[in-house]
């Protein structure tokens, strides 16, 4: 008898409650990922209906949430770079509008260098003081939001955008389902292997 193994992404069957989180929040990340994987300008900036979202919008807006909740909320820092040399306005939408300008390839190396970058971050934050910690954001009335809600925030945010480039990648080339290929690797990854 075979012993299942579960995709990398795969969230825990019974971990702590900070693995189900990232568990769940990696799981959001790696089919995000793989709904927006290896298209070509037009495939990324392909619309549809009325609506002005495409999955290079998404990648790019998504990349500025990871920075934007693992940076600013978290720890009240500004987002630096590689913000402040793309002439990020703070504006709502700007990631959203600009990504029509960049190339797959900074696209797709500009959403994996912020899940990284956010990795580390929240790693960090967890084993400084674990989900219950106050972060730098505020209600308000002052009250500080714990580092449990940043997470949820971004779990639901991925939540979102993930259905949106569900329809949208569909709609480029047919692809559809609920998670990546348990062998499933971004094209990034493949391209670097094979190097």
């Amino acid at each position: 008898m075979t012993s299942w193994q579960p995709a990398p992404w795969e969230p825990p069957f019974a971990g702590t409650e900070p693995e189900q989180l990232l568990g769940a929040l990696d799981r959001l990340r790696a089919t995000f990922r793989w709904k927006t994987d290896g298209l070509d300008p037009a495939g990324l900036n392909t619309r549809i209906g009325a609506s002005t979202l495409t999955l290079g919008g998404l990648l790019k807006h998504l990349a500025a949430v990871e920075d934007f909740h693992f940076t600013t909320k978290l720890r009240g820092e500004p987002l630096g770079e590689p913000w402040k040399s793309f002439g990020w306005d703070g504006s709502d939408d700007w990631e959203l509008q600009s990504a029509a300008d960049d190339t797959p390839e900074q696209l797709y190396a500009l959403w994996d260098a912020a899940v990284e970058r956010s990795r580390t971050r929240l790693g960090a934050a967890l084993a400084d003081g674990g989900l219950d910690q106050p972060v730098n954001v505020t209600a308000p009335d002052g009250q500080h939001a714990s580092l449990r809600r940043l997470v949820c925030d971004l779990i639901e945010e991925y939540g979102r955008h993930t259905g949106h480039a569900d329809l949208l990648r569909e709609a480029v080339d047919g692809r559809v389902g609920e998670d990546p290929p348990g062998d499933w690797r971004p094209s990034s990854d493949r391209s670097t292997a094979a190097a």
